[in-house]
């Protein structure tokens, strides 16, 4: 029988999310995987190490063909990217949702082939397929049962904040930046936020072309779901160019750009690395 029990970087990632009130389902993990795999026909193939919010496994339906099958022990995650899938369902750029069960925390994903983040690839996607895959990700319809972005910019500044190690950041550099970001996500426009595109969670889908996966979706500024692609892509003397080439509101993008130019800087400086590129985030996020 397959061994699907948790490693101890993944046990540990969990509980430092979490904290430790997660032991008792990381303990039933195993038997809640059999159980949705014999309710939905699956064999399960592997364990998957990926995301900070959930446990993962590929596995195979009842005609062969993959699947991923992803459990959160966060009702609330797990409801809201259903929701989000659910609005992009007609989008080839977004993974497809085949099965849900929120009591659970469980989501049943068709596999995305052959699904090599983009953080992997030799060439990163040139700016006509980032753009593509940006507007894709606006839906006829945005869902209203989503939280508005403004608390998915405080969460994210929380955790850097929670990261940051001494002597690298000065906190007024946050908090200025903290301010700018949540005056932005209040009185931009009201569109469907990804919330977590960064290249890692975009993937290779062949023809499909970019497919965007693991969203933590909220109702707000699109150009928000942009910036990983202007900051997290190196060469800041381009800056300029890249925000203009998007598609997406130039103005607003360079505005979220400087806002959260510091959260790109403080897993570098926690690294030790104090080059160019990081001393240009620190410059962009003290403007």
């Amino acid at each position: 029988m397959l061994d699907i029990s948790l490693d101890a970087a993944t046990e540990a990632r969990l509980v430092t999310r979490f904290g430790p009130g997660v032991r008792p389902w990381l303990a039933a993990l195993p038997a809640l995987a059999g159980e949705l795999a014999a309710r939905w026909d699956l064999e399960i193939v592997e364990a998957v190490s990926h995301g900070g919010t959930s446990r993962t496994f590929r596995v195979r339906r009842a005609d062969g063909t993959g699947a991923f099958l992803k459990l959160t022990p966060e009702r609330a995650i797990c409801a809201s990217e259903a929701t989000a899938l659910r609005a992009w369902s007609d989008s080839p750029h977004v993974v497809d949702l085949i099965a849900t069960d929120v009591e659970a925390g469980a989501l049943l994903l068709d596999a995305v082939e052959p699904g090599t983040p983009v953080s992997r690839l030799d060439e990163r996607p040139s700016p006509r397929e980032v753009s593509t895959l940006l507007a894709s990700l606006q839906p006829a319809e945005v869902p209203r049962d989503l939280p508005p972005l403004r608390e998915r910019v405080a969460f994210v500044f929380e955790l850097s904040r929670r990261r940051l190690l001494p002597g690298t950041v000065q906190e007024d550099v946050l908090d200025r930046s903290l301010a700018a970001a949540l005056a932005l996500a209040e009185d931009g426009p009201a569109g469907l936020v990804h919330g977590d595109l960064h290249p890692g969670n975009v993937l290779d889908g062949g023809p499909r072309g970019l497919v965007a996966i693991d969203p933590r979706p909220s109702v707000g500024d699109p150009a928000f779901d942009a910036v990983d692609w202007i900051l997290g892509t190196g060469a800041p003397d381009l800056l300029h160019d890249r925000v203009a080439q998007l598609g997406v509101d130039s103005e607003r993008l360079m505005r979220w750009c400087r806002a959260l130019a510091v959260l790109f800087a403080i897993p570098r400086l926690n690294r030790g690395a104090r080059d160019a590129e990081t001393e240009s985030l620190l410059r962009l996020a003290a403007l």
